[in-house]
């Protein structure tokens, strides 16, 4: 029998080639949909989030991040404007072309996870939370 650390991983893969898959007519990879939906939300709950709250948010280092927002920002899907109050922080916000984009990329990603999951896969959700979870208490 195989550990449940090993099934995960390649679930993990199948879901990410998945994604990866509807995502590319979109011209979006599965790093910049991370990035780009993570913006919206943080931007939708408390206004224009810092570049580095995006970072943590979508689980990826500043420097990775600094790069697709780069990216992102040459599509016009996203613009990086000085924070008011801390010179070295940029603050991100979705244009208007970010956000259709954003929101068609979300459609598509909840229709794999129901179709992977199942149309309410609230305890998988929990139990991926709490491993989540783990790893950021553990890194502190």
């Amino acid at each position: 029998m195989l550990s449940p650390g090993f099934w995960l991983y390649h679930a993990a893969l199948t879901w990410r080639a998945e994604l990866d898959a509807r995502l590319r007519p979109l011209g979006l990879t599965p790093t910049q949909f991370m990035v780009l939906a993570t913006a919206g939300w943080l931007e939708h709950l408390n206004g224009p989030p810092t570049q580095q709250q995006v970072a943590d948010g979508a689980g990826t280092d500043r420097q990775m991040t600094s790069r697709v927002v780069r990216a992102l920002q040459d599509r016009g899907l996203i613009t990086r404007h000085a924070h008011e109050s801390n010179a070295r922080s940029l603050r991100l916000t979705l244009t208007r072309e970010g956000r259709a984009l954003t929101r068609r990329a979300v459609e598509m990603a909840q229709s794999l996870d129901e179709k992977l999951f199942g149309p309410e896969p609230t305890s998988l959700r929990d139990a991926l939370r709490g491993i989540a979870e783990f790893r950021d208490q553990t890194q502190r």
